[in-house]
């Protein structure tokens, strides 16, 4: 789900959902908190926030209350039953928001959660107001700032890391109290890497020597193991990100989970690689991301310390997001450059590329050769000259 409050208006229902669904997310809402405080709390001029998931997202106005509560409140409802057997969106953000409303408020990197009903299928947030999104500042035209968000958002994900090591029974405590199902890991990486190769053979015609296939199985052990586990969003999508004047605080976590951390630290090699329209970060930028994240988990996790250990863990996480990345692109895309496409060849021509310039880097000369001949393939078929363009905000 994303969710945009910054370019929200002062109209009392947006476009985004029909007027019924406001209402019982108020109404909903209203109830929730009646049940949390035990009295009435009377909530005015809806605006709905056009969230793209499951839920109903409203931005609404105390008007009043005998309690001490925020002015605005933004509700989360979820009207449909989960589907059985799999993963409910409303358990997981509602546990999600639980896990950091018990933390100390310096350390919880999202809005704080006020009240919430299984019944209702409702979620009452604090409302961190009309702040920008990550994605309205690397699409505006200030390059400072963008950069400043862009550090800050490394800076919070480090954190977010730090604060939830170690508390993945806890997670799952909570999600079962709730009634959600306790998944095991998403097996999606190793599904991946056991069909890539053959991926990459039938439609680019390159092969994958036996040395690079076992090193991307292993990645994909390696972050299913039960070392450097931490909370995760899932989804780091720029729009689910707020730059606040205390720092970028995450939105979404209708995914949310705990996985291996250096999953997530992938993303600062390859920013927003999962998103629709990714698009590219200047030279140098991911490399300051990464010792914003790693300033914060060092003292969580502190073998990340080691510059070497760092960049090894880093290699495979960055080459199992990349393997994963193909394995859910490269079947969708048809020869040449199609309407609607080509940000997306760009994007994989230029992440192997990335791959292989990190490879080479740690001496994995089997990997780079393989990544190299697997860019230079799609630039042939999608191409040519392919490349991605920078985010608008580094243009």
């Amino acid at each position: 789900m994303t969710v945009d409050t910054s370019s929200a208006d002062d109209s009392t229902v947006g476009a985004g959902a029909e007027a019924f669904a406001v209402e019982a997310a108020v109404a909903a809402g209203e109830s929730v908190l009646a049940r949390r405080f035990g009295s009435a709390i009377i909530l005015v001029d809806p605006e709905d926030l056009a969230g793209t998931g499951p839920a109903t997202v409203v931005r609404a106005r105390v008007a009043s209350s005998p309690f001490s509560l925020p002015k605005t409140l933004v509700i989360k409802h979820y009207p449909l039953p989960p589907t059985p057997g799999e993963s409910d969106p409303f358990a997981q953000e509602a546990v999600s928001y639980q896990l950091f409303t018990a933390l100390a408020p310096e350390e919880r990197m999202c809005p704080e959660l006020l009240a919430h009903d299984a019944r209702h299928r409702v979620l009452v947030l604090d409302d961190l107001g009309r702040a920008p999104t990550l994605r309205d500042k690397l699409w505006s035209a200030e390059a400072r700032a963008a950069e400043r968000a862009l550090i800050s958002w490394a800076r919070s994900l480090g954190r977010l890391h730090a604060s939830t090591a170690s508390r993945e029974a806890d997670f799952n405590a909570l999600l079962r109290r709730l009634g959600g199902p306790v998944k095991g890991e998403d097996t999606t990486p190793v599904v991946a890497c056991a069909q890539v190769p053959a991926m990459l053979e039938e439609i680019l015609g390159v092969l994958t020597p036996d040395s690079v296939r076992q090193r991307a199985e292993s990645s994909a052990e390696h972050a299913r193991s039960a070392s450097y586990r931490a909370f995760s969003p899932i989804d780091l999508a720029p729009d689910n990100n707020l730059v606040t004047s205390s720092g970028v605080r995450f939105l979404d976590f209708e995914r949310g989970r705990v996985r291996n951390a250096l999953v997530d630290a992938a993303y600062l090699r390859l920013p927003f690689a999962s998103s629709r329209n990714a698009l590219a970060l200047p030279a140098g930028m991911s490399e300051a991301m990464v010792a914003a994240w790693r300033a914060e988990v060092a003292g969580v996790w502190p073998a990340l310390a080691d510059d070497y250990v760092l960049a090894d863990y880093l290699m495979d996480s960055q080459l199992l997001l990349v393997w994963t990345v193909t394995w859910e692109m490269l079947p969708r895309l048809k020869p040449g450059r199609g309407a609607g496409q080509t940000s997306t060849q760009a994007a994989l021509v230029t992440w192997w590329r990335e791959l292989a310039k990190h490879a080479t880097r740690a001496k994995l000369d089997d990997v780079a050769e393989h990544s190299n001949a697997v860019s230079a393939a799609l630039d042939e078929r999608y191409g040519p000259g392919l490349d991605l363009a920078l985010y608008p905000a580094f243009r």
